[in-house]
């Protein structure tokens, strides 16, 4: 089981293509201030605007710079389960430890759907799969008893929630048994999903403070809830001015720019951030004196 907190990796670009010298520093980096895990072509990552060679390109290049010293957790989703199995197969080909797969949206599929989709991707790429529950941006929720049938199958070892409800969590949990792995997907909700038992978080703020996540977590994880309690509460302004300001990943990402980790660049239709919100995000970074 993978643990602690992994990082979901933006992706840089210049110029319209994916930087990927400012990629390495990025990952290195990661590293060097103690990630657990590193997870890249996410939503945070501008998935939905890479090709499929970008995508796998990126993919096999995370893999290379990281050289085993964490997890890579490959992004791998799609609305396309034959695409899904594509990526999957293509992450596994790549090195990757293990896919992250956004539940399948736009198409509204029912929970039966649902189920077979990840069951067949589970059956056809032979990568241990984290389901990503994220109702907000895909439209459907997977609901506790089809992630209790996931659960039982093989590669299908865990599941990020974003769902936003601590009870749709512990339902899960109590629905997947101890071996599943449940990780927040919602950074504001790190510390309760870690205190009922989850096995990490899967986080955007750790893109710019990875030791304090890595801190957080660890700390959570070996029962620590006042250490845990208190580096929330330092983090708690950073997560909302990145988190709640525009869509993610425009505020981490330009928090990175002011950080001189990437360039403020995104793909339409993500625009840069709007400059009543850059003056927050660099308060926030200056508060927590990263700028």
């Amino acid at each position: 089981m993978i643990t602690g907190s992994l990082t979901a990796l933006v992706t840089p670009f210049r110029n319209g293509a994916i930087d990927f010298a400012a990629m390495t520093d990025l990952v290195e980096w990661q590293i060097a201030e103690g990630t657990h895990g590193v997870v890249p072509c996410g939503s945070t990552g501008e998935s939905a605007t890479l090709t499929h060679d970008e995508h796998l390109a990126l993919i096999a290049h995370v893999v290379k710079v990281v050289r085993t010293r964490v997890p890579v957790v490959a992004g791998t989703g799609s609305n396309s389960t034959a695409e899904a199995i594509r990526l999957t197969r293509g992450a596994a080909d790549a090195g990757a430890d293990a896919a992250l797969m956004i539940s399948p949206y736009y198409n509204k599929p029912t929970q039966e759907g649902i189920y077979r989709h990840y069951a067949a991707v589970a059956e056809a790429a032979r990568l241990p799969i984290i389901v990503y529950n994220i109702p907000g941006r895909t439209a459907s929720n997977i609901s506790p008893e089809t992630l209790g049938r996931l659960a039982r199958v093989p590669n299908v070892v865990g599941v990020k929630e974003a769902t936003g409800s601590l009870a749709q969590v512990i339902e899960t949990m109590m629905a997947c048994g101890p071996d599943f792995a449940v990780y927040s997907g919602d950074d504001i909700l790190t510390l309760p999903i870690l205190a009922a038992g989850g096995a990490g978080v899967i986080s955007v703020t750790a893109n710019v403070v990875p030791k304090q996540f890595a801190e957080l977590a660890t700390a959570v994880r070996a029962g620590d809830l006042e250490r845990g309690r208190t580096l929330m509460r330092r983090l708690f302004p950073l997560v909302q001015a990145l988190m709640t300001l525009e869509v993610n990943p425009i505020g981490v990402k330009t928090a990175l720019a002011f950080m001189g980790k990437c360039a403020d660049e995104f793909r339409l239709p993500l625009t840069p951030m709007t400059s009543r919100n850059r003056a927050v995000v660099e308060s926030a970074l200056r508060e927590f004196g990263l700028v």
